[in-house]
């Protein structure tokens, strides 16, 4: 019997993956056979020192990049053996992003950007998905702000429309890539809050990436990258026993 990933319990996994860029002398190996997975309901934080690997890692298990070798999972799908339209579909109907930059429609109003999912993949939210897009939008207190631009709102009032916009639809996994780079200290903490409420209330599977050790104290489980590959892995851990690992890793770099 074949096992899947979805009989690991894991949401996305990949196997002996390696990402070169450049040829010969040139050549430059951001992933060195990394095998990793993500586990249903829980919150991961992908850490380590700028270049380690950790937004290539990120962007090639979102299906946004491709591996020079090595497979990637997304449930039981293997993404790295779709074709390109194949793989638009599986991002836009399993994948949620939560981007540093928010990456909001400027044209379209707040209701417009968390319906736009939907609207790509040429439906409606069905009634069950538009009663829990009605529950985050009045939990995040944005329902008064649902005809506004995104340049009517402050930072953590465009990142809680993203991150309504990424939940929405109720995806397998979820990508965080530096949620709070844009955000004050406190802002940044309620968005992180938000993540972590939606991973242990509404068991929504995440992965984010961060730099940040405030950031990563707030998942359950955290990887540590360092010259692409994974040194380490942790679960729950403070800020302070982050920022001493972290700070380890850098010493010995």
């Amino acid at each position: 019997m074949q096992i899947t990933p979805t009989d690991l319990g894991l949401v996305a996994r990949v196997t002996q993956l390696t990402k070169s860029y450049g040829r010969g002398s040139t050549a430059v190996t951001a992933l060195d056979d990394v095998s990793i997975g993500i586990r249903r309901g829980e919150f991961t934080a992908i850490m380590g020192p700028s270049g380690s690997g950790k937004s290539t890692l990120m962007h090639i298990m979102a299906g946004l990049d491709t591996p020079t070798a090595g497979r990637v999972w997304i449930g039981d799908t293997d993404i790295s053996a779709l074709g390109d339209r194949e793989l638009t579909a599986v991002r836009r109907r399993r994948v949620g992003f939560v981007f540093q930059s928010f990456n909001l429609v400027p044209t379209l109003d707040v209701e417009g950007n968390i319906l736009l999912p939907f609207e790509l993949d040429g439906r409606r939210p069905t009634a069950e998905e538009r009663l829990r897009i009605d529950g985050l939008i009045d939990s995040l207190g944005l329902a008064p702000r649902l005809r506004h631009r995104p340049h009517e709102l402050s930072g953590g009032q465009q990142q809680r429309v993203a991150i309504v916009r990424a939940l929405g639809s109720r995806p397998d996994l979820v990508f965080a890539d530096e949620p709070t780079g844009n955000l004050d200290s406190r802002t940044g903490r309620e968005v992180l809050s938000l993540l972590a409420a939606a991973s242990s209330e509404y068991g929504q599977s995440i992965a984010m990436v961060t730099h940040d050790p405030v950031a990563a104290s707030y998942a359950d489980r955290i990887v540590f990258l360092a010259d692409g590959r994974i040194a380490e892995e942790r679960g729950r851990s403070s800020a302070a026993e982050i920022s001493r690992y972290m700070l380890g890793m850098e010493g010995v770099a």
